[in-house]
């Protein structure tokens, strides 16, 4: 029959939930560390529990050995001659046990030290035990009594061990009364100095799911399948859901005949709204469905290896769809798994026109790229702030006119110049002087030019028989003298005069 204490002993192991061996263990080092205290020694000591009287001996260990030589430690080893005076039957390498008396002269000290042994003892095997048994339940959904708060934190019941819920893990829509019942989540399972650490959770998304499959036989049975959950606790779900039977609408299961099924789940969550969508394959499509209530104008795939979109929405729906502190669009993106950037129409279109802009771009060319300006004239186009040949084209006779030193005759010049300059870079090679460009057409003039830009100089004013050049010749010469301008003419074309008589000499 088992003594009382050995009784006491499997008693509280069965209520705490450890081998009680474990117990015996702890209730033996604590008296072979109170006796080491008594007797102030170094000797090894050992202790045996008997089942039967309930009576706990202590006895020193020491190894045998064959001779005095081999004696090391007095404490510790014993020679073969000596150990058979106690024990005949000891042989070299056996083990000889002196008994240590114990009782009545460990005295109130060693019984506290051994008490604090005992509970120390417990206190391990108890962790171990509830850390093996819920490390391998992470993720699983327990019911729970409120057991007590502790500041920030409320401890549950979970059965064998108290979990606590940390603030961070709890929605911020909920309060818990003592004594009530609720469904937490298994978050973690942590070796704690205090104790064992199991950290429970009402703000995963498992949870979610887990009262989904409650409530919605068909996600029970596997006809609808969840296939993704976003969630911020005490605001907003979005449960993504598809049918696996064409015949059952995998929306319209979960929200049930006049959403009574949805709404028992959000009043499990004390009031948190549920966006149900249904799940599509096309990551465009699923997008759309994502951003829901926001209605989206079109989705564009901007990389596909790092899961990039971009969404572009009415300018009254770009709120919506980002949502209150950008909850919405968030919550999105984690159910995709993809990153969005929500751009309204009005913002899009600034970047299209900024893109456009930076290609239309064109770099400077300076005006000496032009074969037919000669230095003079572009001495005087930069004077009057003309410095490209952009520029330059984009200007109209009247305002090249308006330049200190330009005439009519100059600004042809130019003109021919110009349009023989861009006729060559679209064509590579030099264009008819005279023929209009795209690029020239401010600079437009009506009669026929020289063929070649070299021929510009010398066929310049010197074709007599042309009747609007002897016309604008006439009429140059006749007028009063210009800046700069009648100097340049003067010094490279005839005078009428001049021409007249060269002429009268050709006649005769």
């Amino acid at each position: 029959m088992a003594s009382e204490l050995y009784n006491t002993i499997d008693a509280l192991s069965r209520e705490k939930g450890i081998d009680p061996q474990i117990v015996v263990s702890a209730v033996e080092d604590a008296i072979v560390m109170a006796t080491r205290k008594y007797y102030k020694s170094q000797e090894n000591l050992r202790a045996e529990l008997d089942k039967e009287t309930g009576k706990i001996r202590a006895f020193a260990v020491k190894t045998v050995v064959e001779s005095p030589e081999q004696v090391e430690d007095p404490n510790l080893q014993i020679t073969l001659e000596d150990a058979r005076k106690a024990d005949p039957g000891l042989e070299v390498g056996g083990e000889l046990q002196i008994h240590k008396p114990t009782e009545g002269i460990l005295g109130r000290i060693a019984a506290q030290l051994a008490k604090q042994v005992i509970f120390q003892k417990v206190r391990e095997a108890e962790r171990d035990t509830v850390y093996n048994e819920y490390i391998g339940r992470v993720g699983e959904i327990v019911n729970a009594t409120v057991k007590r708060v502790e500041g920030p934190d409320v401890i549950f019941d979970i059965g064998k061990a108290e979990a606590r819920m940390p603030r961070k893990e709890q929605s911020r829509l909920e309060s818990f009364a003592i004594g009530e019942r609720v469904r937490v989540v298994i978050a973690r399972v942590e070796r704690a100095s205090k104790g064992p650490g199991v950290v429970v959770s009402r703000a995963v998304p498992e949870l979610v799911q887990h009262l989904f499959q409650t409530e919605v036989p068909e996600i029970y049975d596997g006809t609808v399948v969840i296939r993704a959950i976003a969630r911020e606790a005490g605001e907003r779900t979005k449960i993504a859901v598809m049918s696996k039977d064409k015949d059952v609408d995998a929306v319209g299961a979960c929200v049930g005949m006049k959403g009574m099924r949805v709404q028992s789940i959000i009043r499990e969550l004390r009031g948190e709204k549920i966006d149900i969508i249904e799940y599509h394959e096309d990551s465009v499509t699923f997008a759309e469905k994502a951003l829901q209530p926001a209605k989206v104008s079109r989705v564009t795939v901007v990389d596909s290896a790092d899961k990039h979109l971009e969404v572009v929405v009415d300018d009254s729906q770009l709120s919506l769809a980002i949502g209150k502190k950008g909850q919405n669009v968030r919550l999105a993106a984690k159910l995709l798994g993809w990153k969005i950037d929500i751009k309204s129409e009005e913002e899009k279109r600034q970047e299209v026109e900024e893109q456009m802009s930076a290609l239309v771009t064109q770099t400077a060319t300076p005006l000496e790229k032009v074969p037919g300006l000669g230095e003079g004239l572009v001495e005087k186009l930069n004077a009057g702030g003309v410095t490209t040949v952009e520029a330059l084209a984009d200007m109209t006779p009247e305002q090249l006119e308006a330049i200190e030193g330009i005439g009519p005759k100059t600004v042809e010049k130019i003109s021919l110049a110009v349009n023989n300059y861009f006729a060559s870079l679209e064509t590579g090679e030099a264009a008819p002087l005279g023929e209009e460009t795209d690029a020239t057409a401010g600079l437009t003039v009506e009669e026929p030019a020289p063929e070649t830009a070299a021929e510009v100089d010398a066929a310049e004013f010197e074709d007599a028989e042309a009747p609007v050049e002897a016309a604008a010749e006439a009429e140059e010469a006749s007028a009063p003298p210009q800046l700069g301008a009648d100097r340049e003419t003067s010094a490279q074309e005839p005078s009428a005069e001049e021409e007249a008589a060269q002429e009268t000499k050709e006649t005769e």
